[in-house]
């Protein structure tokens, strides 16, 4: 995943960041933490020495052995071990040690007697004698973790402490490392949306709550169900019913409801998750469930009173059916966190199937949710389309081979030819050095570092340079020595572009190095001069190796095998969202769908202001807002400078006289022309809608907003990154 790179890749520069001591890895439930970090610990200890990572865990649900066994299984001869292991041998250098905190710290916990732990604290001694270099990760850091906790974690003396958590306390002093909810939705491992009371009408009459809120879930469980059957997936999603505390009644109350719909304990549909009560659960010793968490587990509901504890994880979960009784109960995030696990770790290309939903008529605990998910927790209601739009017919496009895997080749190509026209470089290798030397790149038989010398009359002046003398500190290239420093450097520039250290390195060596055959090799180093060129120009590198992945090369050629083409029609349904709080509640009178709300969410800055630019034109006929994934949606096949088929989503298609025009909405300009657009691959996925524009008889473009004149502005021809350039004109006189 390439969320999932990129947090890893951070970590490892966090590492290096001697200005810091702790990072907090903020990682919603559900995006692979324990993949991440284990993949995080075995490429930092590949590359630094003598270091011991040390993982604590909370109490209860055994999380610590769970962790290693996840180790084990991702990372080939992980050095793992659990704190018996420890007690036994003691650390070594490249062990990862699971340790649950509380066996050290709980008061009455037998699991260390007082002789242990002084062996405990001995074995850390020893370690640190040894020149062995602890760093910490804490798991779950907000459960628990108190003075005595953190008292042991100082006994490690260490210089690095990672604390994950889903809900983390933040530390302005630390660096906070922070996974989106959008970041894990896009890669499918959650659901797109939370769901809040889906299609209430304005006014409800009923003589039970609880039944019409239990009524709404079985219903939306059983159109769930039958969308999976139709796509050949066993997957019985589960309804979670959280009660108040003090409530037999209320708990007496939903299971006559769930009984009159034989949905029974007798026949193991109905299970039962209190304090004094267990089920249809299968919990283990270590407290954790079992049989539930089956994708196609009997269980249609689960009946509990608060949220679920440590080592619940039921994907399938799909609903969650909030109760109160005559009161607001505090809304808890891990509550909701419980049902947004996609049960097969991937989006189904259904908005039903990839939304999870919340019944509730608690508001304060409704507006809790709204609070924690921001736009995550929407209003929610079917709209359909119109009965004009019905007709409407283009093609999409959609690959026939999906894969994640970047192909070397390409990505060597890619590279080669980018450095090529940056550079000016050609099959020369002398004149090529000369050129890199002139860009700034370091060619030297040595490792160069440097630091300062000189004298300050303040502290404050020791951040002028200018006021000191720069020395450059030269080391002679062992290659033995360096083995890790040239492995981290190659790390680091592979971590750009999500490419595999044996790769990378290859691909390093084919351009730069003596070593490999290449035909369009650039330089021609030998081994020690290779080592010293990664080493001195690791940032350099990087950088052009990201660049060189969103460049304007020459667009790949798709063959015929590669793509398949269907029929798009408007969806006939549309599952929409939209902020009820906000001022603005008018419905669309150009959009395709009745009930269109122009409080429409989630949307960008570009999205709305364009979405209220053709409610007020006179020339558009109509508005259809895009997906941006999904099998019911408009799409259009190319391949990256990877070689990887990629499927892009234009934003909008639009009616303009007549004629149907495709729109990508992108960042604006400041006001002194400078792009405010994020997205490196906008001028690609320009040529892509271009080319498919051309293909099928289309007009369209990218739309960015200017904020010096106060207009959007279309891009139709050639683009440019110059909002002064000829190539964009206003989007009303476009349209015309």
């Amino acid at each position: 995943m390439n969320f999932q790179l990129k947090a890893i890749k951070n970590l490892l520069e966090c590492m290096e960041d001697n200005s810091m001591r702790e990072i907090i890895l903020k990682s919603p439930t559900g995006s692979g933490k324990t993949i991440m970090l284990t993949h995080f610990m075995d490429e930092y200890a590949k590359e630094h020495a003598k270091t011991v990572f040390v993982w604590l865990t909370p109490g209860k649900g055994d999380l610590e052995t769970q962790s290693k066994a996840k180790m084990d299984k991702y990372i080939h001869n992980a050095q793992t071990k659990l704190l018996a292991d420890v007690m036994t041998c003691g650390f070594e250098e490249n062990d990862s040690c699971f340790i649950n905190w509380e066996k050290l710290t709980k008061k009455g916990n037998n699991s260390l007697k007082d002789s242990e732990r002084t062996n405990f604290l001995e074995w850390i001694e020893k370690a640190l004698n040894n020149g062995l270099s602890f760093k910490i990760i804490i798991d779950e850091s907000h459960q628990n973790f108190t003075d005595k906790a953190d008292a042991i974690v100082q006994l490690f003396k260490t210089d690095k402490i990672i604390r994950c958590s889903a809900t983390p306390i933040v530390d302005k002093k630390a660096k906070l490392i922070e996974i989106t909810e959008e970041d894990v939705i896009a890669e499918g491992l959650i659901k797109k949306l939370l769901v809040i009371n889906e299609n209430f009408p304005q006014t409800i009459e009923t003589e039970n709550q609880t039944w019409y809120l239990l009524e709404c879930a079985l219903k939306k469980q059983r159109e769930i169900r039958s969308l999976f059957l139709q796509k050949g997936v066993d997957v019985n999603p589960l309804i979670v019913v959280q009660l108040p505390n003090n409530s037999d009644l209320l708990c007496e109350s939903v299971e006559q409801y769930f009984s009159e719909q034989g949905i029974t304990i007798e026949n193991e549909t109905l299970a039962v998750w209190l304090s004094s009560r267990h089920e249809n659960i299968d919990i283990n010793d270590n407290g954790i469930i079992k049989n539930i968490s089956e994708n196609n587990g009997k269980q249609v509901a689960v009946i509990m009173k608060q949220a679920v504890a440590t080592g619940w994880d039921c994907p399938r979960a799909h609903i969650l059916v909030k109760l109160r009784e005559n009161m607001d109960e505090t809304f808890e995030i891990q509550t909701i966190d419980r049902i947004r696990r996609m049960p097969e770790a991937k989006h189904y290309d259904n908005d039903v199937l990839d939304c999870c939903y919340l019944y509730t008529f608690d508001g304060k605990f409704t507006a809790g949710v709204k609070e924690a998910l921001c736009k995550g927790a929407l209003d929610g209601k079917n709209i359909f389309l119109k009965n004009e739009y019905k007709s409407f017919i283009l093609t999409k496009e959609q690959r026939t081979m999906v894969t994640d895997l970047r192909d070397p080749r390409k990505a060597l190509a890619s590279i080669a030819s980018y450095f090529k026209a940056t550079y000016g470089l050609s099959g020369n290798k002398k004149e090529n050095k000369t050129r890199l030397e002139t860009a700034g790149f370091v060619f030297s038989d040595s490792i160069n570092t440097y630091t300062q010398s000189g004298s300050v009359a303040t502290l404050s002046d020791l951040g002028d340079r200018d006021n000191l003398n720069t020395i450059t500190v030269k080391e002679t290239v062992n290659t033995h020595k360096l083995g890790r420093d040239r492995h981290h450097c190659i790390g680091v520039i592979g971590r750009e572009i999500g490419m595999e250290y044996k790769y990378m390195q290859t691909i390093i060596g084919k351009l730069f190095g003596d070593k490999f055959e290449y035909s369009n090799k650039l330089l021609a180093l030998s081994t020690r001069e290779l080592y010293a060129f990664i080493i001195n120009n690791v940032d350099i590198l990087r950088r052009g190796v990201r660049e060189a992945m969103a460049a304007q090369l020459a667009q790949g050629v798709i063959s015929p095998d590669m793509v398949s083409t269907k029929e798009f029609a408007l969806p006939r349904v549309c599952k929409f969202t939209y902020d009820s709080t906000s001022k603005v509640q008018s419905e669309s009178v150009k959009n395709v769908y009745q009930g269109y709300l122009m409080s429409a969410e989630p949307r960008s800055a570009s999205e709305k202001k364009f979405e209220k630019f053709c409610e007020k034109c006179s020339a558009v006929d109509w508005i259809y807002k895009n997906g941006d994934k999904g099998d019911e949606y408009l799409s259009v096949v190319y391949l990256d400078n990877g070689n990887r088929q990629k499927l892009f989503y234009p934003d909008y298609i639009v009616s303009v006289r007549g004629e149907t025009w495709i729109i990508e909405t992108k960042g604006g300009f400041d006001k002194a022309g400078n792009s405010e657009n994020i997205d490196i691959f906008t001028a690609k996925k320009f040529e892509v809608l271009k080319t498919y524009l051309e293909k099928y008889g289309l007009k369209g473009g990218i739309v960015r907003f200017d904020k010096n004149s106060d207009e959007l502005c279309i891009c139709t021809d050639n683009y440019s990154d110059d909002i002064h350039s000829d190539s964009w004109r206003l989007l009303d006189e476009g349209f015309l």
